[in-house]
């Protein structure tokens, strides 16, 4: 059973300021717990689930604290609308300072806002083999509970870096830099890239008109129908279809 310090404490985490104050985050979910139970044990602090979860999964992953806890617990610590098993707390990795771009593709964020974009993008990059994203500061935070259950556990194998982007793409600049764009040459035509910054901007004002001043390429996902625009998930996963 948990008390109410307790519990308040991991509600608490729902919260950016107390996530960076304490160091932790939240996964949910039997997939993801089990993904991140595997793939960042050494992170893992503790582990709330039900009793049917705790029987199926105490073996597969021995040497990890599980606390037995009730639907209504569970629900009370949630941070989904509908609780799923199990809850696990992680110790947030050491951030990264640095990224190196040369010979690989990078995926680069202005000021992705929705957290669920966010999980989907990192989820993507991570179907296509992209290891690393650079994020501007405007970008949701990649331990927010809702891009964490986007990732799917992609969180584990993709490395983030938040940094001023204009600074850092004119650092970079030789690696090339591809913007998404409206009136930009057809992604189709340009070739699978050996390195190369790949761009992607704001849901509803695009890429900030000083980083456009800066890039190469404009790139674009020719339109057939009369959409004013894409996702920024979904314009992601098209592009790097064709550039990877």
């Amino acid at each position: 059973m948990l008390g109410k310090s307790r519990l308040k404490y991991i509600q608490s985490l729902g919260h950016k300021k107390q996530r960076e104050q304490e160091g932790i985050f939240i996964a949910e979910g039997p997939k993801l717990a089990g993904e991140l139970l595997a793939t960042m044990a050494g992170q893992v602090l503790d582990v709330f689930a039900v009793q049917e979860w705790i029987s199926q999964a105490a073996p597969l992953f021995p040497g990890h604290l599980m606390t037995t806890v009730t639907e209504d617990e569970l629900a009370r610590i949630s941070q989904l609308a509908t609780p799923n098993q199990v809850l696990v707390l992680l110790r947030i990795p050491e951030p990264v300072s640095s990224l190196e771009t040369a010979g690989r593709v990078t995926l680069c964020l202005d000021t992705i806002q929705d957290p669920g974009n966010l999980g989907t993008i990192i989820r993507i990059a991570d179907w296509f083999g992209i290891t690393q994203l650079v994020c501007s500061p405007g970008t949701a935070d990649q331990y927010n509970p809702k891009v964490v259950q986007s990732t799917m556990g992609s969180i584990a194998r993709v490395q983030m870096l938040y940094t001023p982007l204009e600074e850092w793409l004119r650092a970079n600049a030789a690696t090339g830099l591809y913007a998404a764009a409206l009136d930009g040459r057809p992604v189709g035509s340009i070739g699978k890239l050996e390195q190369g910054i790949i761009i992607i901007g704001n849901e509803s004002k695009g890429i900030d008109p000083a980083i456009f001043s800066i890039v190469q390429h404009r790139i674009t996902i020719p339109r057939i129908g009369e959409a004013e625009s894409l996702n920024a998930a979904v314009a992601a996963g098209i592009i790097l279809s064709h550039l990877t």
